[in-house]
């Protein structure tokens, strides 16, 4: 996925405003997903429900 798009400014600044303790419980997949794909699974939108704004 790295090879194929470049990491989004603002997708890179909110995964660096994350708690620290909510990074570490990312795998690296889910953090590669929180930064380049399109669409997240139900999961990662588990673990980041806190932090995700609904509009």
């Amino acid at each position: 996925m790295k090879d194929k798009k470049k990491i989004d400014k603002e997708r890179q600044i909110s995964y660096d405003s994350l708690p620290s303790s909510v990074k570490e419980s990312l795998t690296e997949e889910e953090k590669e997903l929180f930064l380049y794909a399109e669409q997240w699974p139900d999961s990662l939108f588990e673990k980041l429900e806190e932090f995700i704004i609904k509009d």
